[in-house]
């Protein structure tokens, strides 16, 4: 491959690296307010937290995308590309998530809870001090794979024209006839991106068992 090439591949290796972060970054957040309010039990509320969390989790994002970026003009909201992305991929990636912390909530120990309480800390205190810290350490190895999975399945937005890693791949190989460099430049790509998340969470998980200890 050529230098523009390569040079197409990063443009959109970055665009799947942005998109794909901000919709982690949205999702991890979301998921653990969502978990939060199912915990209340609110019943309403919580019937239409588990369908949406259902459906989300159900629906290929190809399908999602799609749905958003041609649904969304029919109630008079335009919505450009990039955002239509980072909605379908939050709207997966938070459903998810959201079973992770809920998961991780559920196995909490209560003894710890009784105790905090016991020494007059306060809900927000205990949950802030004590359980969020061991929560995070508990979820981190779900929520990274989850990271995982929706950056290798990232690549449904191109489906709305969005100039991505495997699409900018797909339009190398056209131009030259040779697929086989771009796919495996775009495969070492990828891999680079979740070999980093993996990194970051051994990383964490060091510095929280040095500071358990």
């Amino acid at each position: 491959m050529n230098t523009s090439a390569w040079h197409m591949l990063l443009e959109g290796a970055w665009t799947t690296v942005w998109i794909s972060g901000v919709s982690i970054a949205i999702g991890v957040v979301a998921g653990l307010l969502i978990a939060l309010i199912r915990l209340a039990r609110i019943p309403i509320v919580d019937q239409l937290l588990v369908l949406y969390v259902s459906l989300a989790r159900a629906t290929p994002l190809v399908t999602l995308t799609l749905f958003i970026f041609l649904s969304a003009p029919t109630f008079g909201i335009n919505l450009n590309r990039n955002v239509t992305g980072i909605l379908a991929l939050t709207l997966n990636t938070t459903a998810f998530n959201a079973e992770i912390w809920r998961s991780a909530f559920r196995n909490f120990s209560r003894e710890q809870r009784e105790a905090a309480m016991a020494v007059g800390m306060t809900p927000w205190i205990t949950f802030r001090r004590i359980m969020l810290p061991q929560l995070v350490v508990t979820s981190l190895p779900g929520l990274v794979n989850e990271m995982s999975f929706l950056i290798k399945g990232s690549p449904a937005i191109a489906v709305i024209g969005i100039v991505d890693l495997t699409r900018v791949t797909n339009r190398i190989s056209a131009v030259t006839y040779e697929p086989l460099p771009p796919i495996l430049a775009a495969c070492a790509l990828y891999m680079l991106a979740i070999g980093c998340l993996v990194w970051l969470q051994r990383l964490a998980e060091r510095r929280a068992n040095r500071l358990a200890v």
